[in-house]
């Protein structure tokens, strides 16, 4: 199924995707300079926080698209579960940014302890399985450094149980994730032509194939 989603999608629309990534991982460094004090706490801050998930959507749609026919089913659902995480994420990020700051501990207490507090732990769950199971699919079948892959991984154990690690440690994941984030979307443009090219021979080829059989 990816190889011909890759055929239908035009290769600056991938690179659009690739793009997308080195936006989320300027976000995220954003994020974690905020949360060390290096930078101020200020409406364009809180206002970022939730693109680098909107952005991070588009990294990973244009990771699966570029692993093409190797993907199989374990890339697609590491990516399905990767993106609802990351849709769900947006508005984690909003609660975060845009609400919290803005009331007390204690009715901030009360929520996490009510339904938002279930939807908080769901969403990070989804978004970890998501992750672990998609950058199974790149070790397993893409030319990914293996690096990356690990880096990408284990940032996202920490950003995913935020209120089990210590505060640096979330900063740690967030740096982390912002690095791995780069060298996917630059791994995503140098496969671009190679995936299109490839793509485009196997759809040519199964063409032929369709018309020879049909003829004969």
């Amino acid at each position: 199924m990816s190889a011909k989603i890759t055929a239908l999608l035009p290769a600056v629309l991938i690179r659009i995707f690739a793009f997308a990534g080195f936006f989320s991982a300027a976000i995220l460094l954003v994020n974690a300079a905020k949360r060390a004090g290096i930078i101020p706490t200020s409406p364009f801050t809180q206002l970022a926080a939730p693109l680098a998930q909107v952005a991070a959507i588009g990294l990973v749609i244009g990771a699966y698209v570029v692993l093409s026919r190797p993907a199989g089913a374990l890339a697609t659902l590491g990516a399905a579960l990767s993106v609802t995480a990351l849709a769900g994420l947006v508005g984690v990020e909003f609660v975060l940014n845009l609400v919290f700051p803005y009331v007390d501990q204690g009715v901030i207490a009360v929520l996490r302890a009510g339904p938002l507090g279930i939807a908080l732990t769901v969403v990070s769950m989804v978004f970890l399985l998501g992750t672990v199971v998609f950058m199974l699919a790149l070790w397993r079948t893409s030319s990914v450094p293996k690096a990356v892959v690990i880096l990408y991984t284990l940032s996202s154990v920490p950003i995913a149980l935020r209120t089990v690690f210590p505060e640096s440690v979330l900063q740690l994941g967030l740096v982390g994730l912002a690095i791995a984030a780069a060298f996917l979307a630059f791994w995503i443009l140098r496969n671009v032509p190679r995936a299109s090219n490839n793509v485009s021979q196997q759809l040519a080829e199964s063409t032929h194939n369709t018309v020879t059989g049909n003829v004969g």
